[in-house]
């Protein structure tokens, strides 16, 4: 019968997706198997290798979610996003990197046949309400695969004294699970391990994060993001292969996101240049739900039209939300998705 190196061997193939490689091995184990006499194994194991290899119709159905379970179905979110990254309002070098991630990504066996391989551990940094989270999405719809969320601060809060065996959990589920993780809000844990406010808990976490992220990540990709990047420990920073900046939108690209979310309203009233001024300041999250509210109150009051006025107010409306959250103590409302 197979050994067990052979069965990890086929396993490791199948999880990654490398067809060739699983067909070999399945033909080296039939070849095994005649030698020690079982002749009609060996044959049966040919048969379905000579099945598996006829050409099939290429499907482009997206990998089926394969939800955690038990006490990881707690602390991660399973999505199938439907966002593309043309969805997305973003610097053009921001835009040119995660293009270049997606097609290293579908041209994995190209790069592996040169002993290179695609980047697998990217970190987005930036204010709240850029795009972080809203790329990671994009980034597993454009490559038709699961998005796991993981909270870290959620993980630490809800294990406390098991975060380093739940993080151990979660990254065995990236090497054999394929899709993106993210991993979302890393300061949590990653601020500089010499702080005063580090706590023993965090540090833990932190230390087994750095170990896990120097290990084989299998066929998936992880997306880190952070919202105060200059707090980052250095350490942590060089485990990633890819590090993107976000910062709050251009006055053109708030124009272009406000315009492609009033796409069938007459705009020839908008005073863009008053328009961008007013919300010079805000993140990309908080102009678009500007935008969305503006339409909201036009379709309700039977209008197809929105003025400089309209959207202005809107605006207002978003930087008064902004206000409260100050005043209250916490932090500003502008929106809490990375």
């Amino acid at each position: 019968m197979a050994t067990a190196k052979q069965l990890i061997g086929l396993l490791k193939s199948h999880v990654e997706g490398n067809e060739e490689r699983f067909f070999d091995l399945a033909l080296q184990l039939a070849s095994a198997e005649e030698q020690k006499g079982h002749t009609r194994l060996a044959e049966q194991l040919r048969q379905w290798v000579e099945a598996g290899q006829q050409p099939q119709p290429k499907s482009t159905s997206p990998t089926p979610i394969a939800k955690p379970r038990g006490e990881l179905g707690a602390i991660i979110g399973t999505a199938y996003p439907e966002t593309r990254l043309n969805d997305l309002i973003l610097p053009d070098a921001v835009a040119s990197e995660l293009e270049q991630l997606v097609t290293e990504f579908r041209k994995r066996d190209m790069l592996e046949k040169h002993g290179l391989s695609p980047r697998q551990r990217v970190l987005l940094a930036g204010p709240p309400g850029t795009g972080k989270t809203m790329s990671a999405s994009a980034l597993a719809g454009e490559l038709k695969l699961p998005l796991y969320s993981v909270l870290l601060h959620g993980l630490i809060s809800k294990f406390m004294g098991e975060t380093a065996s739940k993080l151990n959990a979660i990254f065995e589920a990236v090497r054999t699970q394929r899709g993106v993780y993210l991993f979302d809000e890393i300061d949590a844990l990653a601020a500089a391990r010499d702080s005063d406010n580090d706590v023993g808990e965090a540090r833990r976490t932190l230390n087994s994060f750095l170990q896990f992220m120097e290990e084989d990540t299998g066929p998936s990709l992880i997306i880190a993001t952070t919202n105060l990047p200059r707090i980052l420990d250095k350490a942590i920073l060089r485990r990633f292969d890819l590090v993107l900046k976000y910062d709050l939108p251009t006055a053109d690209a708030m124009q272009k996101a406000m315009s492609r979310r009033l796409i069938g309203f007459d705009l020839s009233e908008v005073i863009w240049d008053d328009v961008v001024e007013r919300a010079q300041g805000l993140s990309s999250s908080d102009v678009i739900q500007a935008a969305m509210d503006a339409a909201r109150r036009a379709v309700l009051g039977s209008k197809m039209s929105i003025s400089s006025d309209d959207l202005l107010l809107s605006i207002g409306r978003r930087r008064d939300l902004q206000a409260l959250g100050v005043n209250n103590g916490g932090s500003s409302s502008s929106s809490h998705r990375s």
